[in-house]
């Protein structure tokens, strides 16, 4: 995620730099032929070029919505995630007795895991050192490690049931917490698994290219450098729009746009060790020379 008033112009630049220079080529192709003496005297209609412009705009407002769209989704999953976890501990902390110390903090380190495991494995990494030896600690080989990571809570609290350690009521509530993380855990799945349209992103490519072919056959010969710096400045401004929502758009791929959920997670653990009592350090800030964090 950005973090606020730092950004880096130049990586930016570097991750659009194709986009950029295939527009620009053709841009400038198209001027080029637009002023040889076969092609001069031909007039396209501005209006023309304007439904064509508009159309594109439409259509970026939409991409760039439906982007945003599932970048915040992402970021309220998360807050979600940071809550349950909260109230995980906190209802197992007031639930169960006091000689259950143990068993709250076997929770405690499971639910740490789930989040560091979920960030890890939406973002297609190697597991972590401390996910890796928690898993082979606990012989836990799943495709889906996360869900694995919950029947175990599950099955926790059913041990805890039929030994009388959780009434029916309380254990229904602490379910319904894991239900929620569930929920979380599936919704960050979709975002991830769900494709957004190409012939979308196909149909704006088209369209860029269609004004960028026209333009120049609608403007001025009087000042071919302000000529030629529309024709490729205009379609440069459009991709770069469209590039912008297409970062946006996957929030989990490990990336200057993501979720920050590696930040996310270490400040759930300091929360989570906070409550049980530990005596633990606050994570430190992000390194000032970054201007994101993940």
């Amino acid at each position: 995620m950005l973090i606020k008033g730092k950004i880096s112009v130049l990586d930016f630049l570097k991750t659009i730099k194709y986009d950029l220079i295939a527009i620009t080529v053709f841009s400038v192709m198209v001027w080029f032929i637009s002023t040889r003496h076969y092609f001069a005297s031909l007039v396209i209609p501005l209006p023309l070029n304007a439904i064509v412009g508009t159309a594109i705009s439409l259509l970026l407002a939409f991409r760039t919505g439906q982007a945003y769209d599932r970048w915040w989704e992402a970021r309220i999953v998360w807050g979600a995630i940071v809550n349950d976890s909260r109230t995980l501990i906190r209802q197992l902390k007031t639930f169960l007795p006091r000689e259950e110390e143990q068993a709250v903090r076997i929770f405690l380190e499971r639910q740490v895991i789930w989040n560091y495991a979920l960030s890890e494995s939406l973002r297609v990494l190697p597991f972590s050192v401390d996910v890796r030896k928690y898993l082979d600690a606990h012989h836990i080989t799943d495709t889906n490690v996360p869900n694995a990571l919950l029947l175990s809570h599950g099955l926790q609290l059913k041990g805890l049931a039929e030994d009388g350690k959780l009434t029916e009521f309380r254990q229904v509530q602490l379910d319904s917490t894991l239900t929620k993380l569930c929920d979380s855990m599936g919704r960050c799945e979709r975002i991830k698994n769900t494709v957004f349209p190409v012939s979308y992103s196909a149909l704006i490519h088209f369209l860029i290219y269609l004004f960028t072919l026209l333009l120049p056959f609608s403007l001025d010969d009087t000042y071919p450098f302000v000529k030629a710096l529309l024709t490729a400045g205009i379609p440069t401004i459009f991709i770069i729009i469209e590039r912008t929502a297409i970062l946006m758009q996957d929030p989990f791929e490990n990336g200057p746009m993501d979720t920050p959920m590696t930040n996310i997670s270490r400040n759930i653990e300091f929360v989570l060790r906070q409550q049980v009592g530990d005596d633990v350090e606050k994570p430190a800030p992000v390194d000032p020379d970054f201007y994101y964090v993940l």
